[in-house]
């Protein structure tokens, strides 16, 4: 797979294991943003006016059949922290209310709900779900203990950022829906790394970021609103709606589209990007997986510290494990200087987490450098 790399712009003499953090555009999707950027350049105010709605209907519309829902029901945002921002701000939460997340979740979005909860008297409950997982129903049943009658909002990842780990969220989803608590997940990793059906799903809100794990230009990320949601949902910036020169489909759409002069261009790269996806990315994807998995079994032959999971069934193509408490302070640094490895180090739960990602300019030589690398400095 490593000839692939050539299709990136990534440093060709670094060691990349990061691709989860801000993705890697390659080059084909790069240039169609350039294209777009030029033609923005070339004539403004036409493509201000006219041009730039028609494209975005088109990229909405690829992106609906790629993620299983309707175009109309998505809105572009630059990442998936300002999306979940504007559910924030429309939400109606009172004192005592509570929102139900694991202790899991990224955090900024712990962060985000924190200060709403200041702002409204809500509650934050992270809900701990304990390593070595295992088994599904177990999953599900230790989350589900959080609910109360209080619970108003469950805000969830589909595949944590920290930990790396898929979340079984269909059977959370349908119980909530029961019970009438509102679901929002976090599916900043998902697309691309993992099929996706959000009508399948059936949540209530789905935000993702598409510069990751789909290759897109960074700051490309969208917002699924369940149709019936779209009456209260409100943008955080208003600007000309339907009083501009968006043709809708509908005044939802009109007023979180335009938000002022901005370069949408990264936008309009989805249906490239989701072509250089089926073309390029899916056929080996598989493959990035079981390597993903062999970096599970070798991260505890080489680190010595106990998994945070069984492995098949909680990963996609990254996987994140517990470094010893006595590893060197600089380690990640220490990666990056003498071995020119770029792969993330996370403090999380008083403890250190290392965590991979294998994209299709990766193979087996890059994991076997890094197990090196950590051999060496432990």
């Amino acid at each position: 797979m490593n000839q692939l790399k050539e299709n990136f712009l990534i440093d060709p003499d670094s060691i990349f294991l990061n691709h989860g953090s801000y993705g890697a555009c390659p080059r084909p999707v790069f240039q169609e943003y350039q294209r777009w950027q030029r033609l923005l350049e070339e004539q403004p105010v036409h493509f201000f006016t006219d041009t730039v709605y028609h494209a975005l209907k088109e990229s909405r519309e690829a992106l609906g059949e790629f993620v299983g829902c309707d175009e109309d029901e998505l809105l572009f945002f630059q990442n998936p922290t300002t999306a979940i921002s504007n559910i924030l701000y429309n939400l109606e939460l009172n004192n005592n209310d509570e929102i139900l997340m694991t202790d899991h979740e990224y955090g900024a979005l712990i962060r985000a709900w924190g200060e709403m909860g200041k702002r409204t008297g809500a509650n934050i409950v992270q809900q701990n779900i304990p390593l070595g997982l295992t088994y599904e129903e177990d999953f599900v049943d230790n989350f589900w203990k959080g609910v109360t009658k209080n619970t108003k909002v469950i805000f969830i990842s589909h595949i944590t950022s920290p930990t790396a780990l898929v979340f079984p969220l269909k059977k959370i989803i349908q119980r909530a829906k029961d019970k009438g608590i509102l679901t929002i997940v976090d599916g900043a990793h998902v697309p691309g790394q993992i099929d996706l059906n959000i009508q399948e799903l059936d949540c209530d809100f789905y935000t993702g970021a598409l510069h990751k794990w789909l290759c897109a230009p960074k700051g490309t990320s969208y917002l699924f609103v369940k149709r019936e949601h779209h009456g209260w949902m409100r943008p955080l910036i208003y600007s000309w709606g339907k009083q501009g020169a968006d043709p809708g489909p509908t005044e939802f759409l009109q007023d979180f589209q335009w938000q002022g002069t901005r370069d949408m261009s990264a936008f309009l790269t989805i249906p490239k990007a989701i072509e250089f996806f089926y073309e390029t990315i899916h056929p080996l994807r598989l493959e990035c997986r079981q390597i993903t998995l062999e970096a599970f079994t070798k991260f505890q032959d080489v680190i010595g510290t106990d998994p945070i999971s069984t492995g098949i069934g909680w990963l996609g193509q990254m996987v994140s494990h517990p470094l010893p408490n006595d590893i060197h302070n600089d380690i990640k640094s220490i990666l990056l200087d003498e071995y020119k490895i770029e792969i993330p180090i996370f403090e999380w739960k008083d403890q250190k987490l290392i965590r991979i990602s294998i994209q299709v300019y990766n193979d087996r030589k890059d994991v076997e450098s890094l197990m090196i690398a950590l051999e060496s400095i432990k």
